[in-house]
């Protein structure tokens, strides 16, 4: 029987009476019909079950390769972090080295007050405020009111910049004198911040107070 005859034998099947086909085409149906049942079972119950599980794996295959990559690079480049360390640590204590301790403080008050006097400014305020603790250090605003010339506001402001000692001038005001005028009679109002690192006893003070009746971890011991 070649193909054309089997193919014949098909198209003259009834389908309204599967009884009377040829045994081999009630099975090969049978088969069929059984092999597209199982593949529908298959895709509703265990496909469906199984996919949001691979699609997970999937996501988290794609996340683990990312951090793969990335700790690949951390773990490739790890000396040059190590001296960037080292450099930042250098750089962290060449600043910290600019802020005073608290028995230079009033030197370096005395050299603000000394800096405004050589600019040739008339000091009509010097008032050192209450000082204000940060994380490792501490701020001492000092309310000024100079009296002068833009000119030496100008070499005030540089000298001041120049001091080995960080100085920061803030809430600048500058206006004219009441009772006098043009560029070399004014008023220059200002706070300059002054800074200076807390010893570890001021730190772990300041830690308690901010931490009481909390268990945590001592804070960072810095210089002095």
């Amino acid at each position: 029987m070649n193909v054309q005859e089997v193919l014949d034998q098909l198209r003259d099947l009834d389908p309204r009476d599967p009884g009377r086909w040829p045994l081999a085409v009630r099975a090969g149906a049978v088969a069929v019909t059984f092999l597209l049942l199982t593949l529908i079972l298959v895709y509703l119950f265990v496909w469906q079950s199984v996919r949001p599980r691979l699609l997970a794996s999937e996501a988290k295959e794609s996340q683990l390769r990312q951090e793969f990559v990335i700790k690949h690079g951390v773990a490739a480049n790890l000396k040059v972090y190590q001296q960037q360390l080292q450099d930042l640590r250098r750089s962290f204590g060449a600043l910290l080295r600019q802020l005073p301790s608290k028995t230079e403080v009033p030197s370096l008050l005395e050299d603000i007050s000394d800096t405004a006097s050589a600019a040739g400014l008339s000091q009509q305020l010097f008032k050192p405020g209450k000082e204000m603790d940060k994380t490792f250090y501490a701020v001492l605003p000092i309310k000024m009111v100079l009296t002068g010339g833009y000119h030496q506001f100008g070499v005030f402001a540089s000298d001041i910049a120049a001091l080995s000692r960080i100085v920061t001038l803030h809430d600048i005001e500058i206006k004219p004198l009441a009772k006098a005028g043009g560029f070399d009679s004014l008023s220059l109002t200002l706070t300059a911040n002054t800074y200076r690192y807390l010893t570890a006893d001021e730190m772990a003070e300041q830690h308690a107070k901010s931490h009481k009746g909390k268990f945590v971890h001592p804070p960072h011991r810095g210089p002095g």
